[in-house]
């Protein structure tokens, strides 16, 4: 691991293009060592390509970006040197089992035969997938390929590990196995760089979050900061029948005095509610609670607190995150 005390990346100005449209615009980050540094946006916001200049895989075309100083053009080897990447597909051989894929990237990154296969042994450990070593990829859960690709982008243990996308289709289980991978490879000293469809995933993980929208930074800091930059809080009712959401809603607008909007849950409703202070809040909450009782409209939650990541997301961008977009569909 390196002790560079310069942070892990600085890009100034970065910026790239294909064809006439602008992917990446005059971004500017700064990611402090060893911790977990999100970045959130739409699809096609650049995120990826943001990943692929700063992994040397893709040139810029304006602007400088430095990875532990070093430069990702006029030091393309030695920023590799400290460099890994998982991409959002496993870059896997299916028809390999995992020992055989471990210990052929291990032989291409310099390993002798024999430590090789140690290596791959003491990864396969690591991540829980000892009593898989001799089986097929091709016959592995998700989560096990996905664990599996992870520890190839660790065969050298890297300072700097891109994770663009790594729980995309898993369980939930598998989600808590790959966070705890993830927290425990920062724990050694890597500085992780996350790109995520899941923004409680952004929340549990990442120390910091830029959020990218059309190819530029639009907000950046803890996730605290991005939800106290609202400066408002928020309220989510969920019903006990849907049928008497829209009810609720034209009952809890006026007593709140703020814009009551139906979430992706049939059940639930959400409102930010800007410029009033605690107690009046609660002042309203309490003949909110006792309006929804006398219409006989049954509540089953009723919470006023803090804006969740998704709000800031939808604040900032003015659209839902891709997350939301997905789960929306899915109630249709």
């Amino acid at each position: 691991m390196t002790s560079n005390p310069v942070p892990a990346i600085e890009t100034m100005g970065l910026t790239r293009s294909f064809g006439q449209s602008r992917a990446v615009d005059a971004v500017n980050l700064t990611v402090p060592n060893q911790i977990v540094y999100g970045l959130l946006g739409p699809n096609g916001a650049g995120k990826t390509t943001v990943i692929r200049m700063l992994a040397t895989l893709l040139r810029p075309h304006a602007g400088t970006a430095r990875v532990f100083g070093y430069d990702v053009v006029r030091d393309a080897d030695a920023v590799r040197r400290h460099v890994s990447l998982t991409g959002q597909f496993a870059s896997l051989d299916c028809d390999l089992t995992c020992v055989e894929n471990l210990v052929l990237l291990s032989r291409l990154l310099g390993y002798s035969r024999r430590d090789a296969r140690s290596r791959a042994g003491e990864l396969l450990e690591a991540y829980g997938l000892a009593d898989a070593g001799r089986r097929q990829v091709m016959n592995l859960s998700g989560g096990m390929r996905r664990r599996l690709d992870i520890a190839a982008s660790l065969i050298l243990r890297p300072d700097l590990l891109f994770l663009d996308e790594p729980t995309t289709g898993l369980d939930p289980r598998g989600r808590q196995q790959t966070w705890e991978i993830i927290r425990a490879i920062v724990a050694d000293g890597t500085t992780i760089v996350l790109t995520t469809q899941y923004l409680e995933e952004a929340d549990q993980l990442a120390d910091r979050i830029a959020v990218i929208d059309r190819g530029r930074v639009i907000a950046e800091g803890t996730s605290a900061d991005l939800k106290g930059s609202l400066g408002a809080g928020t309220l989510h009712v969920r019903v006990l029948d849907s049928k008497q959401r829209a009810e609720a809603q034209a009952l809890l607008s006026p007593l709140l005095g703020a814009d009551v909007r139906p979430a992706a849950d049939p059940a639930v409703l959400s409102a930010r509610v800007a410029g009033t202070g605690a107690r009046e809040m609660g002042r309203r909450a309490t003949r909110a609670l006792a309006e929804l009782a006398a219409a006989d409209v049954g509540v089953s939650e009723f919470a006023l607190g803090q804006p969740t990541l998704d709000e800031v997301f939808l604040t900032l961008t003015g659209q839902p995150f891709a997350s939301e977009i997905a789960e929306a569909k899915e109630t249709r």
